[in-house]
């Protein structure tokens, strides 16, 4: 018997008047998707913005708190495309926010080369080969591991999007960092901005790594961040992560 499809409407963290609609059995934002809509740097003149993979809109919905340049949102599976439609829709946002049911690798081909001032993207971070350790539901499985998209798709089409000088910001898994060098590289991107972050502030390893990057920007001036510690030795979240959730220590 198929699970029945159970939405439940949450707040956007303590963002008062923001909701997102999501689906547990198949997709919920995620703190990596949080914390990179809170790093990438969006200047006054950037006037377009575009998140690859958007899943349920959270991303595009979380920058409008940051910024009045028309957000768009490109997501492949049907039914994540839907919850983010819909989304974007409770919040009166539909002015600001277009969603697109799109392959982010053919996205070019429907709005345009060289037209966006910042691309964002919580890409897919795992390789995929047969008998990899996937999850048990297909929706999960696609957003973690490279089947519809690798690193090097999303770079390359981060790369056709963006207009020269353009920001490109995401987040990964710290552990594929050369990897992440070299296909930035590769599509001409100068990084600019690192920060690790660790699971606890007790923690030896990073897990993720938030960086951005410019299209044929310069060489040199990059900037290693302090790292970002999401909880303390007791569990809790530090207070930099309830500040970017817009919680106070208690709630």
């Amino acid at each position: 018997m198929a699970k029945a499809k159970i939405e439940v409407i949450n707040d956007l963290l303590g963002y008062e008047g923001l909701k997102i609609i999501q689906r547990p059995d198949i997709f919920n934002f995620s703190l990596d998707s949080t914390i990179l809509a809170d790093f990438v740097i969006i200047n006054k003149s950037d006037k377009k913005i575009i998140d690859l993979g958007c899943g349920n809109g959270y991303i595009p919905i979380f920058l409008t708190l940051r910024t009045k340049a028309k957000i768009t949102g490109i997501e492949i599976q049907e039914e994540i495309y839907d919850l983010a439609i819909r989304s974007v829709e409770l919040n009166n946002l539909n002015e600001q926010i277009d969603i697109y049911n799109l392959d982010l690798k053919e996205a070019h081909k429907t709005l345009g080369t060289s037209s966006y001032n910042v691309v964002t993207c919580n890409p897919p971070y795992f390789k995929y080969k047969e008998g990899s350790n996937i999850n048990e539901s297909i929706h999960q499985t696609i957003a973690r591991h490279e089947i519809y998209a690798t690193l090097d798709d999303v770079v390359k089409e981060a790369n056709i999007l963006l207009k020269d000088g353009g920001t490109f910001a995401m987040v990964h898994r710290a552990e594929r960092l050369e990897d992440i060098i070299l296909t930035f590289s590769k599509y001409n991107f100068a990084i600019k901005r690192l920060r690790f972050v660790y699971p606890k502030t007790n923690s030896e390893n990073a897990l993720a790594i938030l960086i951005e990057a410019k299209k044929k920007g310069s060489s040199g001036a990059l900037k290693i961040l302090p790292p970002m510690y999401v909880e303390d030795e007791s569990g809790n979240y530090t207070e930099e992560i309830l500040k970017i959730f817009n919680y106070k220590k208690g709630d």
